[in-house]
This record gives C-alpha cells, structure tokens and sequence, in this order.
C-alpha cells in the first residue's frame, strides 16, 4: 500500500453514461451541493452562478459553435515565444558544441523537473482540482515552485485550467484541441481568444473563490511580477555564474531561456500530444489519452484520458503507471503536510471502462483501499 493511501477518500459513487460537465473541474457546486459531478462533457446548472450575464442559464454554447471568428495575432506573446524558441535552439547549439559546463546543463535540468512539482502537483491537483488538501508549508513551496517555471500565476493558471475541464472540446476551451495540434500546444497563447472562452473566464471567477481565499495563492498574484523576475530569472541565471563560473550570456542562454522554454513545451505537451494521440481505456468518446512519453516527461501528467474522466483524483492515473507527482504528494501526505487525498475505487474505473472505454485496460493494477472516508 502506498504511504498515502491509508487517507485517501474513495469515490464510490456510479456514474451515469450520460456525459456532463465535471463541476468539480471549476470548484463549483452543482444545485444539490455535490463537489463530485460525474463526468465532464456537458454543463449543469450552477446556483451559484445567478447573474444576467456570464451565467449557465444564459450561455448557449450552440451559439458560439455557430458564430464566425476570426482570432488575431497578439504580436508581443508571438515575438516571445519566437524569440524563446530561437534562443533556445543556439542553446541546444552552445551544448552539442560542449560550451556549456557540464553543471549549467546539470542545473538547468534538475531546475526544469524540480519546478515541474509546482505546476503538478501544484497549481494542477492541489489548486485546480481540488484532488487533495495542503498544511501551509506545502502549498508555500509549491507556490515557490510553479512561480520558478513563469506560467503566470496560480489564479490565472488554474482558472483557465478549470475553464478547460469544463467546457473541453467546445469553442470555450481555451486550448481547444480540435482547433489542431499547434494553436492547442501554443497557439492559444499567440492568437486572441475565442469570445466564448473569454464569456467562461469571467463566469467562472465567480464560483471560483476558493482560489482566491487561499491567501498563498493571493499573495502569489499581487507579487508575481517581482517573484518572476527573481525566481525564474535573476536566481537561476546567478548561481551558475557565482558557483562554478560560468559566462553570464551561457547561463542565460541555458539556465534561463533554455530551461524556461523546455518547461513550457512540456507543459504544452499535455494539452496536444496527450490530447491528440495514445489509447482510451476509460472513455473512447473524448480527445485525450493515455500518452506514457508525455507521462514520462511531465511527471506524470499524461496519463490524460484517465484524468479527464477523473479529475478530482490526486493521481491522476491509476496506479502502476509512471507517476512521479503522485509519489511526490504520497511522501508529503506520509509526514502530514498532505490530506484529504482523494481517488476513486478499482471497480469505479473497471465499470466505466466497461461502458465507455475503447478495450485496452488491462489487468488492473489499482488495490482497493480500506478507507472508510466515502463520497455520497
């Protein structure tokens, strides 16, 4: 039994075959107080959500479907990220050429995998999804972590993350795969976006105060500014230079913009290739899949037709599969500053498997737990 799986809550609840919007997704409630909704593909009404505007009873999703857009290029994101990915490249160059001291690229690389735990384990399961709870120690460090990988801060990130759960495959998502590979992997980020998804921004920050209540998380916003420029890019590029004397152009070119655009990709990796290409054991009507290379690469993180069939589940995979994140909250639930995991049951996965999967779960690997802590 893995260290934290003596305190996880267990889902057991059936779940319908019709497919609906996992609320769980944005942190809002649905209209009989349950955290838990049970799939993730279509809306349900919102009380909380009353206003005349940017509400569930007013938005028409079929509207925006039909609606003609034109989306414009943000020129200064695009030059950004041109200009990161051309740096990068003489970085690569400045390695393969051995003019970068092996510790740069050392450090540059335990900096990327280091950093990535904020975004996983972080902004995604903790922030987003709500998968599981954390004492203020931890979400400090994780909040320290994600800033060094410069994904803007933890409210925006995990807004649009729950925008994207909840209204994934349709014109509000903000990174909508069906839009193809490139405007799901960084597209979204260089071209203005769609009105519907900007509509689903402003309706979900309003079922979306936990995020905000959370006073790490507000305090990451009001600073993030001076946080990224100290953490992401001043420290990083410092300690290669005083420590083992490495040129101040290399450690910027390997410990900053090198790094810094390689964590990117792979966090952009989760929203294409892992949308775009593997198996579906859990649900073959949805776009992502169970993709082991962005797995591998993302700590754990492409395991991602599971994940869009579970969300509020801390794993986000079943166990067995290469997870490092899930490892990662099991140490930290093990010495306290983690609880309140959550995840769902075997059988719960095997019977949606059953009805909705496309053939290729095998054998099951997920224990059954003995928590008596249950959803109703």
């Amino acid at each position: 039994m893995a260290p934290a799986q003596q305190n996880i809550e267990v889902c057991t609840e059936v779940m319908e075959p019709a497919l609906e919007l996992r609320l769980t997704s944005d942190g809002c409630k649905d209209e009989n107080n349950v955290e838990h909704s049970k799939n993730n593909n279509t809306v349900k009404q919102n009380n909380i959500l009353n206003e005349k505007t940017n509400n569930e009873t007013d938005f028409d999703i079929s509207k925006y479907e039909a609606m003609e857009f034109t989306p414009r290029i943000r020129w200064p994101d695009l030059v950004v990220q041109v200009s990161l990915h051309l740096v990068s490249i003489y970085g690569i160059f400045l390695i393969v050429t051995n003019e970068v001291k092996l510790l740069t690229t050392l450090f540059a690389l335990a900096t990327i995998y280091t950093s990535g735990f904020g975004i996983t384990a972080g902004v995604h399961r903790l922030w987003s999804h709500r998968a599981y709870k954390a004492r203020t120690p931890l979400r400090i460090l994780l909040a320290f972590l994600f800033t060094i990988t410069g994904q803007r801060d933890i409210y925006t990130w995990a807004l649009d993350h729950r925008v994207h759960h909840k209204y994934s495959e349709t014109v509000a998502d903000p990174h909508d795969v069906r839009r193809g590979f490139w405007f799901a992997h960084v597209g979204w980020l260089v071209l203005t976006p769609h009105p519907a998804v900007e509509d689903r921004r402003v309706a979900l920050r309003k079922c979306s105060l936990d995020l905000i209540e959370d006073p790490v998380v507000r305090i990451q916003q009001k600073i993030f500014i001076p946080l990224f420029l100290l953490l992401n890019i001043l420290i990083p590029i410092w300690i290669p230079w005083y420590f083992w004397n490495e040129s101040l152009v290399t450690s910027f070119v390997i410990s900053f913009v090198l790094r810094f655009t390689t964590t990117l990709n792979i966090a952009f990796s989760v929203n294409s290739f892992a949308h775009l290409w593997g198996n579906k054991p859990y649900d073959r009507f949805i776009k992502p899949a169970e993709n082991s290379v962005v797995s591998l690469a993302a700590l754990g993180e492409g395991w991602h037709n599971y994940h869009h069939v579970f969300p509020w589940d801390y794993r986000t995979s079943e166990l067995g599969r290469i997870n490092v994140s899930t490892n990662f909250i099991d140490f930290f639930a093990k010495i306290g500053w983690a609880y309140d995991l959550k995840a769902a049951t075997s059988s719960m996965i095997e019977n949606r498997a059953k009805r909705s999967g496309d053939g290729t779960l095998g054998e099951s690997e997920e224990p059954e737990t003995n928590s008596k802590q249950h959803f109703d």
